[in-house]
C-alpha cells in the first residue's frame, strides 16, 4: 500500500492521476497547506522541503518503507515500479522524460508564478504579470505545436501527461486569455479529461471529508 500526502493542487493531482491510471492501491493523507500542515514535524520527516506531494511506499521489494518526494521523482518511481506509463526503450523513455522535465522546469514554474501574481498577490505588479503571461503563452505554444503530432505529448499516454494535464486545465480555468489561438491544446484537455482514471485522480483529495 502507498500513502499519498497531498492537497488539491496541480502538483498533488499529478500523482493521484498516475496512481489511478496505474491501478495502485493508496491511502490519501491530506496535508492542508492553507493551515500550515506542511510545516508539522511529522510531515517534514517525510519531505524536509515542506512541499506536497510525497509518498511512502509500504509495498517494496525489500519490505522496507520507501519515502519519495518531488512530484516528478514520484512519477518516475511509480512508472518504474509498475512498468506503466513509461516506455522501456531508451528512445521512448527519453521522449517521455524530456516532456516531464518540460513541465517540471518550465510549464509548472511559469504557470505558478502567473497564478500567484494574478490571483494571490496583495500587490498589483504589472511587469511581473506581463513577464509570466508572455512566457506562459510561449510555453503553451510549444505544447500546442507538439500536440499537432499526436494525441499525447510523447505518443501514448504517459507520466508526462499526468504532469502536464492538471496544470494546463487549472490555468485555462483562471487565465483563459492565454489560450487564444491554440489549435491542439483544447482538444488535448478534452481528451485527457475524459479518461475515467484522470477524473478520479483530479478529485483527490476529497476535502468534503475533512
Amino acid at each position: 500500500m502507498i500513502d499519498l500526502y497531498t492537497f488539491a493542487t496541480p502538483n498533488g493531482r499529478k500523482v493521484s492521476i498516475a496512481l489511478e491510471e496505474m491501478e495502485l492501491p493508496y491511502n490519501v493523507k491530506v496535508v492542508d497547506i492553507t493551515k500550515g500542515d506542511q510545516f508539522k514535524p511529522e510531515f517534514l520527516a517525510i519531505n524536509p522541503n515542506n512541499k506536497i506531494p510525497a509518498i511512502v511506499d509500504h509495498a517494496t521489494v525489500d519490505h522496507r518503507p520507501l519515502t519519495v518526494f518531488e512530484s516528478g521523482a514520484i512519477l518516475l518511481y511509480l512508472a518504474e515500479k509498475t512498468g506503466k506509463l513509461l516506455p522501456s526503450s531508451p528512445r521512448g523513455k527519453a521522449e517521455v522524460t524530456q516532456w516531464l522535465m518540460f513541465q517540471m522546469g518550465g510549464l509548472g514554474p511559469m504557470f505558478g508564478q502567473l497564478g500567484y501574481f494574478t490571483r494571490f498577490s496583495k500587490a498589483y505588479v504589472p511587469h511581473a504579470i506581463e513577464r509570466y503571461r508572455n512566457e506562459s503563452k510561449r510555453i503553451l505554444g510549444v505544447l500546442d505545436e507538439q500536440l499537432g503530432k499526436g494525441d499525447y505529448v510523447a505518443g501514448k499516454f504517459s507520466i508526462a501527461d499526468c504532469a502536464i494535464y492538471p496544470w494546463v486545465a487549472g490555468m485555462r480555468e483562471y487565465n483563459p486569455d492565454i489560450f487564444t489561438g491554440l489549435r491542439n491544446v483544447p482538444q488535448y484537455l478534452a481528451r485527457v479529461g475524459s479518461r475515467p482514471a484522470v477524473q478520479r485522480g483530479m478529485a483527490v483529495p476529497d476535502l468534503s471529508k475533512k
